[in-house]
């Protein structure tokens, strides 16, 4: 089985082929579901499998670029759930809010995970009873100093902080679930909004809207690791591995602890 320094070193490997593809140049292309793809998530992802090939012989992969591919994998019991560029689109318009994301997941719950945005060199990883937060080099990948432990906000705010995306976080029940809270709001990126939750700097997470099981798996991973967790909007647990015949999650809130769970579940 890996390591999560194992999974660490993939997300790493595949971040510096990402900026490598970026300083030469590149195309993007959309596929059959209307969504971009470019020449760094297909080599990234590339990067991943092989490793994870090498570290788990027989453990499948079920990664973005496969399904778009046709390539299913067997989601019954142990698989890793793989997002090589998660952000595309705004990686394609060179912005810097994207990320790699690699989880293992056991009986459709997230049990390891690491989030990497090779732009900004930000670095999260989690697994049972620890999740850490680094810095890397955006240039080299490597780390500024060693990754130092995270854990969510003991208490909830008055004015519980709310983390959404620019662009899906300004839809009308985005804005009424913040309202209901009287909630303050934060802006992050991609898989890193999780991550905000998990070190303690936001309490809540919520998306309307479905998005797809490798965008969350990973980041899910870390912020469980980290005290928190990931509800499904009706409030039970969010599992992995395509129950519905797809890879779809129909919105989730994530949050940093009990009270903000009950806090979300009474704005829902």
């Amino acid at each position: 089985m890996p390591t999560l320094d194992d999974l660490i070193a993939l997300a790493l490997a595949a971040g510096r082929e990402i900026m490598a593809v970026r300083a030469a140049g590149f195309d993007a292309q959309t596929k059959d579901d209307g969504s971009l793809v470019t020449i760094a998530d297909q080599r990234a992802e590339g990067i991943i499998e092989a490793g994870l090939a090498q570290l788990a012989p027989g453990i499948p992969m079920l990664g973005e670029e496969a399904v778009a591919a046709g390539r299913i994998a067997d989601c019954s019991g142990k698989f890793f759930c793989v997002d090589p560029l998660d952000g595309t689109r705004g990686f394609a318009k060179g912005g810097d809010e994207f990320t790699v994301n690699i989880a293992f997941v056991e009986d459709g719950a997230p049990t390891m995970g690491v989030v990497y945005a090779p732009a900004t060199g930000e670095l999260y990883a989690g697994e049972p009873g620890k999740a850490l937060a680094g810095k890397c080099h955006p240039q080299t990948a490597q780390l500024l100093a060693p990754l130092t432990p995270i854990h969510v906000s003991a208490t909830l705010p008055l004015q519980p902080r709310i983390v959404a995306s620019d662009f899906s976080g300004r839809n009308e029940r985005t804005g009424a679930f913040i309202k209901a809270l009287d909630g303050a709001t934060t802006h992050a990126s991609s898989s890193i909004k999780f991550c905000r939750v998990a070190e303690g700097a936001a309490d809540l997470y919520p998306r309307f809207g479905d998005i797809s099981e490798w965008d969350a798996a990973a980041a899910h991973a870390i912020l469980k690791a980290a005290g928190g967790g990931v509800m499904l909007l009706d409030g039970s647990p969010l599992r992995y591995g395509g129950k519905n015949g797809d890879f779809l999650i129909h919105g989730f809130v994530a949050y940093s602890g009990e009270a903000a769970k009950q806090a979300a579940l009474t704005a829902l």
